[in-house]
């Protein structure tokens, strides 16, 4: 029965108040949903990065065998270095395209938040009407 004998200054000073909160919630659980999305995007970005630095240390092998090889003109010690190489390399490009591959199923939108704000313009819609 107090909440009916509260006058209209009171009820708008609440929504008001209640308002805010939840623009504040909004603010909150977006950061939160980015924060995530970040993280997981930095951790993919990491074994890309991986993948290419192996790819890398593989072409500077590689390019070692072709010294040792032209050097020697003799098969076994720069085709070790080769097979070494060649290893080195695919395992690099594997990583890179693991990394590749999961950057690209990541969605930077804030989906969640975004469903959260249309349920909200929804009600706020119908309270109004």
């Amino acid at each position: 029965m107090a909440d009916q004998d509260r006058s209209l200054g009171d009820l708008l000073t609440q929504l008001s108040r209640e308002t805010g909160l939840l623009v504040r919630k909004e603010v909150e659980l977006a950061t939160t949903e980015m924060v995530s999305k970040t993280r997981e995007a930095a951790a993919h970005a990491g074994t890309a990065a991986a993948g290419g630095a192996l790819v890398h240390a593989g072409l500077l092998v590689m390019l070692g065998a072709l010294v040792v090889g032209l050097a020697q003109l003799g098969l076994r010690p720069w085709l070790a270095a080769v097979i070494v190489a060649v290893v080195t390399m695919v395992i690099g490009y594997v990583l890179i395209n693991v990394g590749r591959s999961g950057l690209r199923r990541i969605s930077l939108v804030p989906r969640q938040t975004i469903e959260t704000l249309k349920e909200t313009a929804a009600w706020t819609t119908r309270q109004g009407a």
